[in-house]
């Protein structure tokens, strides 16, 4: 009975040992993969407090963004920001893109489970022909756990590049919600007080005789431009933001017309202006020529 019973504890502490040696190396992996965590969000953190904006290489983009351990999203805008791209959707979605990092990196909620990222072509392009990327720009996120799925790249043609449109797409992504902070533009305002002094002059020297503000030719002038505009689309450029054309950074070809019926670029509402004022210019000229009193000649040229 002496004899078995020493067998089994013998038999039980060899077990508990093997274990114990088998879960050293596991734990130590743990630690050690907890120690990279903290030096790649430490090194980012870093970063972002300097610029919020982290550019970044092939190595860094591999070493922080697609190797893991990551705990954190990172969105990335692949661009092409160098003169002799000639990007001009390139710079102003990258101007968008600062002002929705900038109100992230200074907002109240701001925390390490996002950050954002840039990848220039001639400093990454690598990178490029990693993600077998061929137009630019382009923004994707990162998720914290597994690979970007479809819904992780950005729609730039059907949404356009405001911030505020990338802020509810990266809600929508990784529930984080970003209050976009826009730098004072005074421009407006001062427009604003230059025209109402325009109008205030002009009330002001033609105050003995106001019959110009009963004119129904000024204010059938003025009613048709404003539905010109918006017909043409000038309030979705507004709320959008899309770019003014695209040009194809391989080809160098510019198109100016979108090719979805879901979007449009600033160029493609100019030339639908153009087209509805010239029909309207037609109709005001048919109209003109049926009715007024002028010699024959003008009227067939009308």
């Amino acid at each position: 009975m002496a004899a078995r019973w020493r067998f089994w504890c013998v038999s039980v502490t060899m077990v508990v040992a093997l274990l114990i040696v088998c879960d050293v190396p596991s734990a130590s992996a743990q630690r050690k993969k907890e120690m990279v965590l903290s030096e790649k969000v430490s090194q980012l953190m870093e970063w972002t407090n300097k610029r919020p904006v982290i550019r970044m290489n092939g190595d860094k983009f591999r070493r922080l963004v697609k190797a893991p351990p990551r705990n954190y999203s990172v969105i990335v805008m692949f661009t092409a920001l160098q003169l002799h791209r000639q990007c001009v959707v390139c710079k102003q979605a990258d101007e968008e893109f600062q002002i929705l990092a900038n109100s992230w990196r200074y907002s109240s909620a701001f925390t390490n489970r996002i950050f954002f990222a840039m990848v220039d072509f001639d400093e990454g392009s690598d990178v490029f022909q990693m993600l077998n990327m061929n137009s630019a720009p382009t923004f994707i996120n990162f998720p914290a756990k597994g690979k970007p799925k479809r819904g992780d790249t950005y729609e730039l043609q059907v949404r356009g590049f405001s911030a505020e449109q990338i802020a509810r797409w990266i809600a929508d992504r990784t529930d984080v919600n970003i209050r976009v902070i826009r730098p004072p533009n005074y421009a407006g305002p001062l427009m604003l007080g230059l025209l109402l002094a325009v109008i205030g002059g002009l009330v002001y020297l033609r105050r003995s005789n106001m019959e110009f503000l009963f004119n129904k030719t000024g204010w059938a002038f003025a009613a048709l431009c404003f539905v010109l505009a918006m017909t043409s689309g000038q309030m979705w450029n507004h709320i959008r933001g899309p770019p003014y054309a695209h040009k194809n950074p391989h080809t160098g070809h510019v198109n100016y017309i979108h090719g979805s019926s879901q979007a449009q670029f600033v160029a493609e509402t100019h030339i639908v202006l153009l087209f509805n004022g010239g029909v309207t210019l037609g109709m005001v000229l048919l109209c003109e020529a049926a009715t007024s009193d002028m010699d024959i000649g003008k009227r067939k040229t009308f």
